[in-house]
């Protein structure tokens, strides 16, 4: 089965599915993960200089029988290597780790500091051909105005938090005058055991005869969502993928979008992010 895809604003075509590597080691892990995603059907690939497994997933896809072309890519920049000279190097050292001339999709990890200086490098380096879209991460609607506004180009997309008890409706209205697509990071809850035994995602499964994961991801995709769920486990990793044989109803979609609570795990917009992000990681610490 071929992977419906989504258009984005600069007319590249996205799967709507991909496979997230978030929190998967660099210890063979991510290449065997990788390796079942492509297996499973799969053409789509998240990962990040900060999940330090570049190498991995770059690897997986060459050592696979699917063409490079056939691959939508994803990486993105970490904010200690934002500002034009310092991302104009790290976009080639991701290039290399993950052994490609190209990324498809490039994203400005976490919005905070020299974020023009960087985006600026993105947008020359989607020039010259080493990226072909280029968008932001966990950019909130008080820092989309803060930056983007003064972006030449429109981002592609902003990858945020998204399910249904987080759907940042406030953040959708500013986003899709532009298209500019949502993609979902935790597009499951990350585990939220309250949103996995929810009454009314536990009775649509019923219905369906589908997990619950494979309700939520369902609902994202119909309302063009883009996500890439996580899994190390070959029969979850194959599930998630499996979401286009049924179609949930109007109502039904109505219910779930009821759901929303307006808040998720990780406020952007809260002090001292920067720092705590900026600590948390050492990108260059292998350099």
């Amino acid at each position: 089965m071929t992977t419906p895809t989504i258009k984005l604003n600069d007319g590249h075509e996205i799967p709507a599915v991909g496979f997230g590597t978030y929190q998967i080691p660099a210890d063979g892990s991510t290449y065997k993960a990788v390796t079942e995603a492509l297996k499973a059907g799969y053409r789509h690939i998240d990962t990040a200089v900060a999940y330090f497994n570049e190498n991995e997933v770059g690897q997986a896809i060459a050592d696979s029988d699917v063409a490079r072309e056939d691959v939508w890519v994803t990486s993105k920049l970490w904010l200690q290597d934002f500002g034009y000279e310092p991302a104009k190097k790290a976009i080639d050292v991701s290039l290399k780790k993950l052994g490609m001339d190209y990324i498809d999709l490039y994203l400005i990890h976490q919005p905070y500091g020299d974020v023009p200086g960087a985006w600026r490098a993105m947008e020359e380096a989607q020039k010259v051909g080493k990226i072909r879209s280029i968008g932001v991460s966990n950019m909130t609607p008080k820092i989309w105005q803060k930056f983007v506004p003064s972006f030449t180009t429109m981002p592609a997309v902003n990858q945020v938090e998204w399910n249904p008890y987080t759907q940042q409706k406030a953040l959708r209205g500013l986003l899709d005058p532009a298209d500019v697509k949502v993609e979902a990071w935790a597009p499951l809850g990350q585990g939220n055991q309250s949103l996995l035994t929810d009454p009314v995602i536990t009775a649509l499964a019923k219905k369906y005869g589908k997990d619950v994961g494979q309700v939520i991801l369902r609902f994202e995709n119909q309302l063009g969502i883009i996500v890439f769920p996580k899994s190390v486990h070959a029969a979850r990793i194959k599930s998630n993928l499996d979401i286009f044989d049924f179609t949930l109803t109007a109502d039904e979609m109505a219910s779930l979008v009821a759901l929303d609570k307006g808040q998720g795990m990780h406020d952007p917009d809260a002090p001292g992010v920067q720092d705590m992000l900026l600590k948390a990681f050492d990108v260059h610490a292998n350099d």
